[in-house]
C-alpha cells in the first residue's frame, strides 16, 4: 500500500484536483441562475464536490505520511548505522586499553627478568578435556620455540609448559595437565614441595604441591611460585594459590591442593619464555 502511494501518489493529487476544476467551472456557469435545472444540477453535483474534496484531502493525507514514512525510516536507518559504528569504536577502544595494560605489565615483567626471552603468541584453541587440558598457540619451532619452554602471562602467572611443537604451532600442556612436574615453593614461607598434575583434580580445575615436609607451614590462600628446583625451569612465577591442604592416604605425607592463578579459558595472548638465566 505504501509502495502504491509512492509511486502513484502525485497522479491521485492531479485527478483530484481536475475533478475539482472541473466541478468549479460547472459551478461558475450555473451560478446566478434560479432555474429548476440549475438547482438540479447544484443539488446533484454537491456530492461530487465534497466527494472530491474529501478525496483531495485524503490523497494529500497519505501522500504525506508516505513521504514521512520514508523519511523516517532512513532515519532510523541512519540511526543504527550510527549505533553500529560506535559499538565497533567502543570494541576497537577496549581492545586498545586492553593491549596497552597489557603492554605495561609486560614492560614491568620484562624489566624484573632483563635476561628472559619472551616470545609474544596468540592462543588459537583451548582443549580441556576428561583426558587432557592444553592449549595451542600460533607461533612454533620457527619462532625458536622448544619443548619444555615455559608459558607466562603478561603479569607473570605460569599458564603451562609447551609439550608439541611443529614448524608454526604449538601445544602448551597447562599447569593442571596430568604430565606437569615441577618445583613449588610458597612465597610465604619458602615451604618447598613438587607441583604436578593429577588425573581426578584436573576434572575441577586444580593441581597439587605434593611432597611437603613435616615442617611445612601454609595456609588456604598462601601464594605459590615456581621455586626452580632442579635448574630445569624458571623460578618466581606465579602458579595459584592453596586452597586446602590434605594428608594422603598412608598419612605419611601432605599435600596442597592448588587453584591456579590463570584462567586458561580465558587466555588470548601469552608469552613463551624461549631464553632465561637461573637466579642463584
Amino acid at each position: 500500500m505504501k509502495d502504491f502511494f509512492r509511486n502513484n501518489g502525485g497522479l491521485l493529487l492531479v485527478i483530484a484536483l481536475l475533478l475539482s476544476l472541473l466541478l468549479g467551472i460547472t459551478s461558475v456557469f450555473l451560478s446566478g441562475t434560479t432555474d429548476p435545472i440549475s438547482n438540479v444540477m447544484t443539488a446533484v453535483t454537491a456530492p461530487f464536490r465534497n466527494g472530491v474534496s474529501a478525496a483531495l484531502a485524503w490523497a494529500e493525507g497519505a501522500y504525506e505520511y508516505v513521504f514521512h514514512y520514508e523519511q523516517l525510516h532512513q532515519e532510523l536507518s541512519d540511526l543504527k548505522q550510527q549505533v553500529a559504528d560506535l559499538e565497533e569504536a567502543l570494541r576497537d577502544a577496549e581492545d586498545a586499553t586492553r593491549e596497552n595494560e597489557q603492554l605495561r605489565a609486560l614492560l614491568g615483567l620484562q624489566e624484573k627478568h632483563r635476561d628472559f626471552v619472551f616470545e609474544a603468541v596468540r592462543v588459537s584453541s583451548p582443549s580441556t578435556s576428561n583426558w587432557e587440558s592444553t592449549i595451542t598457540i600460533s607461533k612454533g619451532s620457527a619462532a625458536g620455540i622448544e619443548a619444555g619452554d615455559c608459558v607466562v602471562t603478561e603479569t607473570g602467572a605460569l599458564v603451562g609448559i609447551v609439550s608439541q611443537v611443529s614448524y608454526s604451532t604449538s601445544v602448551v600442556s597447562t599447569v593442571i595437565n596430568t604430565d606437569i612436574e615441577m618445583g613449588g615453593m610458597v612465597s610465604r614461607t619458602y615451604s618447598a614441595g613438587v607441583l604436578e598434575g593429577d588425573f581426578n583434580l584436573m576434572q575441577e580445575g586444580l593441581l597439587r604441591l605434593s611432597y611437603l615436609s613435616d615442617g611445612a607451614q601454609l595456609v588456604a590462600g598462601d601464594e605459590v611460585v615456581t621455586s626452580g628446583m632442579g635448574e630445569i625451569y624458571p623460578s618466581g612465577f606465579v602458579v595459584g594459590r592453596v586452597e586446602a591442604v590434605f594428608s594422603d592416604p598412608s598419612g605419611m605425607t601432605r599435600y596442597a591442593v592448588i587453584q591456579p592463578a590463570v584462567d586458561f579459558s580465558d587466555l588470548i595472548e601469552v608469552f613463551v619464555i624461549k631464553e632465561f638465566s637461573i637466579e642463584n
